[in-house]
């Protein structure tokens, strides 16, 4: 009975818990150790040396052998191996962005019906491999291709006139094909985010389209521009399968030059020599497009 009045009147004293009454007075509980944040890296950075780090390391000391940079360095296939890659990756640049920039506004800004699939369409052919371009020409425009058929069916020639394909111009229509999306994708993001009110007002002061492109919209797509140029102009540097597959002769891009050196000459201090070139060169180029894409925002 009087246990119950004390808690009704408010004068039962509650018993302290075993954790307080054990901690001494003045101390906190000591803090939880937990895992240093270096040990949590050590895996993904000891996996990174080994698959990545290693073997590069190994091509940089077989470039080291005596004679290797002079030799390579100074002869005439690479020489003109590095003015192909350099010239290939300008020029198909530069198809890229032209033609890329005039396709996105017509994705863009011409409603036609299917665009929104078009537009679904150019994320899709991201993951389409060069080569199934390349093949895709071939069977157009290739020696026995559907051109040349056509052709020696109308005319009745033993062959037909379309053989570009086998010359630097072939490498260069093949690059411009499949690079192009490339360009289109960061473009229209930027055009999605580009206010219609700035063209009504354009259009309502009498500005003639051409001009709209030119001073309204060119302005807002030039670092989508820039930035999609800058990894078309990495990857063209770097192209192997489509060089490959077109069959193209005489064009010689660094890729080819460390395929030929390593796998038909056994030259592989020559072909690591080319390799730490390509390297050097793709590094540069990726340091350049991480500039361009952090202003542009990407």
């Amino acid at each position: 009975m009087r246990a119950r009045r004390r808690r009704a009147g408010g004068t039962f004293a509650t018993r302290p818990s075993a954790v307080t009454a054990a901690a001494p007075a003045g101390r906190t509980p000591k803090a939880r150790r937990t895992t240093p944040t270096w040990v949590w890296a050590l895996p993904p950075v000891a996996v990174l040396a080994l698959v990545f780090l290693y073997p590069l390391a190994l091509v940089v000391q077989e470039s080291l052998a005596p004679g290797a940079y002079a030799g390579v360095l100074a002869s005439e296939s690479f020489r003109d191996a590095l003015v192909t890659t350099v010239w290939l990756a300008v020029a198909s640049t530069a198809g890229c962005l032209v033609l890329g920039f005039v396709l996105a506004l017509v994705i863009a800004f011409v409603p036609f019906p299917g665009g929104r699939a078009v537009a679904k369409f150019v994320d899709v052919f991201l993951s389409f491999p060069s080569f199934l371009v390349t093949l895709a020409l071939l069977f157009l425009y290739g020696t026995v291709g559907m051109a040349n058929g056509v052709w020696t069916d109308v005319t009745g020639d033993a062959t037909g006139p379309f053989r570009f394909l086998a010359t630097p111009w072939g490498v260069l229509l093949a690059e411009i094909t499949y690079f192009t999306p490339f360009v289109m994708r960061p473009l229209l993001a930027a055009f999605s985010q580009l206010e219609t009110a700035q063209l009504e007002v354009a259009s309502s002061l009498g500005a003639r389209p051409l001009r709209i492109v030119r001073q309204v919209i060119l302005p807002e797509a030039l670092p989508a521009l820039a930035a999609g140029g800058s990894l078309v102009l990495v990857m063209c540097l770097n192209e192997f399968g489509i060089v490959l597959f077109t069959g193209a002769k005489g064009v010689t891009t660094l890729p080819m030059l460390v395929y030929s050196k390593a796998i038909l000459e056994s030259d592989y201090a020559a072909a690591c020599v080319v390799a730490v070139v390509n390297v050097a060169l793709s590094v540069g180029l990726y340091v350049l497009y991480r500039g361009v894409s952090r202003r542009a925002g990407a």
